[in-house]
């Protein structure tokens, strides 16, 4: 079957207080985006990319590239509004069947490991939601205060999120809601049932600016 990954890098990384983008910000030497590419690469060599980037950064990025020496094959799609628009955006560019993995550039420790499984299992279920245990205690919020929940109930989510491609396309084909936060909810919403993986913790999303120091000393451990 025919996979596809869509690298979602429409941000502008305003909260890690730098003027670089942070899918362009130095990790291990190479910006975080390639290394996002490269994981699925070595778990699939060949496998089609789309990278999401906003349209002002199409000659930066394709700068970085010839300084890094990065050759690996993918094509350009332009970021949107939102993610959901981002996404949706890439979908437009491809009428490949098959599966289609959507991921994060913000996560660029994603392994190989992770990425074949959830493919697997989206191949198997029609997709695949990669989510992890929490070790803190949790509150729930209200207007009258808090109260505490059992976090045994909750997972927090991760990419990548595979799905097979007729199903993911039919989702996109809503109108965008605030209450999209990942694809996960865009399919949901169009009454497809999500099938969740075990993710893993070091596929951290790197948001604010410890993150890509945290990052630099998980890197040895991406598997």
């Amino acid at each position: 079957m025919k996979k596809t990954a869509i690298i979602v890098a429409g941000g502008s990384g305003t909260r890690m207080g730098t003027e670089i983008p942070k899918q362009f910000l130095l990790l291990g030497g190479k910006p975080v985006l390639m290394h996002s590419m490269g994981a699925f690469e070595r778990a699939f060599p060949g496998i089609g990319q789309i990278v999401v980037l906003p349209a002002g950064l199409f000659d930066e990025w394709r700068n970085l590239c010839k300084i890094h020496g990065f050759t690996l094959s993918h094509r350009l799609a332009e970021g949107g509004e939102t993610r959901f628009h981002s996404v949706k955006n890439a979908l437009a560019t491809t009428s490949d069947e098959g599966l289609i993995a959507i991921h994060d550039a913000a996560r660029p420790l994603v392994g190989e490991t992770l990425i074949r499984k959830a493919f697997d299992h989206a191949e198997r279920f029609g997709n695949a939601i990669p989510a992890v245990t929490l070790s803190e205690s949790v509150r729930l919020l209200s207007e009258n205060g808090s109260r505490a929940v059992n976090r045994h109930d909750y997972r927090t989510v991760q990419t990548p999120q595979v799905f097979r491609s007729e199903t993911i396309r039919r989702a996109y084909r809503q109108e965008y809601r605030d209450t999209f936060t990942d694809c996960a909810s865009v399919a949901e919403s169009a009454g497809i049932s999500i099938h969740l993986i075990d993710g893993d913790p070091v596929n951290l999303k790197i948001t604010f600016p410890h993150e890509i120091a945290l990052a630099e000393a998980l890197l040895p451990f991406q598997r």
